[in-house]
């Protein structure tokens, strides 16, 4: 019992950067409809400049990550800028080839950078506690908490405010909120932003936790877009229980059958639930199919 306990806290703590990843991805597929699949590696990149920060210029943790998510969010509106917005209105397959451009110049800057070798991230809160049987380290549990305090402050920015309102409107009707005077192009940076600046602190909750490495963006990524998937395209509650559902897949598949399959686990139940159904946990049918 014990074992389940410990693999349901290592499952919700993955599961809560899981769904702080996805939900950057949400945003911008709700926006754009083009999978931006050079997120995983701008989540990397994320790394890297905290982990300089907080090495190299001696900054404390929570400045570095506050620092790092404002440069992040510069970072993702370049992106948009550059890799998205001029192929807006072509084929999408286009966008997805701007960004594999994009994700390619992303990790071999940062292998010329900071080298191909694997880099270890300071632990801020090294302390460690036990419950009932349970070991938790402090900065898993930071992660938990964190996760779940942003996740509220965005869905309450998203349904509270009239920049996250301006957001749905251009989700739900691009052209409708072109024609009643919203600037499209605004929102679609602005949620860029929105989108790194998530991934790069979610990158640095775990970064004390995992090694960094150049490609730890890739499978992430892949990960990423299975959560989208699972919970349902374009869906904010499905990033997040499809988040929570792959990291406690992969806590209990390692825990119990093989650390060497989570990985496949993960992918498998893609597989499984959409088999079952197929546009996603929290995902609507499309009229006329």
């Amino acid at each position: 019992m014990e074992l389940l306990f410990q693999q349901l806290f290592n499952g919700v703590m993955l599961g809560s950067t899981y769904a702080l990843f996805a939900l950057g991805l949400t945003l911008v597929y709700g926006i754009l409809h083009v999978p931006n699949f050079a997120h995983g590696h701008m989540y990397m990149l994320g790394a890297y400049v905290g982990f300089s920060l907080i090495t190299i210029y001696g900054l404390a943790y929570w400045p570095a990550l506050a620092i790092t998510a404002v440069l992040m969010a510069a970072a993702g509106v370049i992106l948009e800028f550059l890799a998205y917005r001029p192929l807006r209105n072509e084929p999408h397959i286009n966008s997805f080839i701007s960004a594999l451009g994009a994700l390619f110049v992303l990790e071999n800057g940062v292998i010329a950078i900071w080298g191909p070798q694997g880099q270890r991230m300071p632990n801020p809160h090294p302390g460690v506690m036990e419950y009932m049987g349970i070991i938790m380290s402090q900065q898993r549990l930071l992660v938990i908490v964190s996760a779940v305090i942003l996740i509220i402050l965005l869905q309450l920015f998203i349904k509270k405010t009239i920049l996250g309102s301006t957001i749905e409107a251009v989700a739900q009707n691009p052209e409708g909120a072109r024609l009643v005077g919203i600037n499209v192009d605004f929102v679609s940076s602005l949620t860029f932003a929105i989108s790194t600046a998530l991934a790069a602190i979610a990158a640095l909750f775990v970064a004390p936790i995992f090694m960094l490495s150049p490609t730890m963006g890739s499978l992430l990524g892949l990960k990423g877009f299975v959560i989208i998937i699972l919970g349902g395209l374009g869906s904010i509650p499905g990033a997040i229980v499809g988040g929570l559902i792959l990291g406690l897949i992969e806590a209990l598949g390692g825990g119990y059958v093989s650390a060497a399959y989570k990985d496949a686990f993960a992918f498998g139940a893609l597989v499984l639930i959409l088999a079952i159904k197929p546009t996603g946990l929290f995902g609507k049918e499309v009229k006329g199919r």
